[in-house]
């Protein structure tokens, strides 16, 4: 990959509960917690590195609208996800692994409050 999508992965692991590893059947790298994803990153059909991830859908569509980088997630509810065009990002790294970390929180959030409790 490069030094962003590294950058993303190191972040992301450091989160309680969450696990990155390379998923083959989707030929991606998969963010989890607790078996549910948050986060795959990847190529699309065009060959470019994509980060697919999970936020609040009005706040999706104001990124869709303000940034040419930001489209509706591949692969995934276009209501729900958005995917970031890494190679000519807008965003710097920080900016980005704060869309990862609302994800993750999205993501914990709808599991069991037990599950929940267990990373807090």
């Amino acid at each position: 990959m490069n030094k962003r999508s590294d950058y993303l992965k190191a972040v992301a692991k450091e989160w309680p509960g969450a696990s990155v590893y390379y998923r083959e059947d989707w030929d991606c790298d998969y963010f989890e917690i607790e078996k549910k994803g948050f986060c795959m990153l990847g190529t699309n059909n065009q060959g470019e590195l994509v980060m697919t991830v999970k936020g609040p859908p009005e706040e999706n569509d104001v990124l869709r609208e303000q940034y040419s980088d930001v489209v509706p997630g591949y692969y995934a509810n276009k209501t729900h996800w958005n995917s970031f065009k890494l190679e000519n990002s807008s965003f710097t790294d920080e900016q980005l692994a704060s869309f990862l970390k609302q994800s993750y929180t999205l993501v914990l959030s709808k599991l069991p409050k037990k599950m929940q409790e267990k990373y807090q």
